[in-house]
């Protein structure tokens, strides 16, 4: 079950959510992973700072994934997640940072995984 939790500086429509909601559905296959479980949070209006600086256009993308994956896989995502939150958004990929966390026990209805 993969989470994406992205942290957005700018405004983001329903309309605009439902397109990136369904772009990174298409793009969770990078780590071989499907949208069946898929789940997203968006925040969006969300104040960010780099270097002591307020970005005006960026995103901090959290991916959480039960278990792993390999390195490549990841790479593959963040060049994923980077483009659609440019093609969308206009926020380029230089201002899109994204980490990602591994996760061993992975609650769901009423035990884990």
């Amino acid at each position: 079950m993969p989470f994406i939790d992205a942290k957005i500086t700018v405004p983001v429509s329903q309309e605009k959510r439902n397109v990136i909601k369904s772009e990174l559905g298409k793009a969770i296959s990078d780590l071989h992973k499907t949208e069946t479980y898929l789940m997203i949070g968006f925040e969006d209006n969300y104040d960010l700072y780099l270097g002591g600086r307020q970005l005006e256009k960026g995103a901090y993308v959290a991916v959480s994934l039960y278990g792993n994956a390999p390195s490549e896989c990841y790479n593959k995502m963040t060049g994923s997640i980077c483009r659609i939150f440019e093609k969308e958004l206009g926020i380029p990929g230089s201002a899109v940072y994204v980490t990602y966390h591994g996760v061993n026990d992975w609650g769901w209805n009423g035990q884990n995984f």
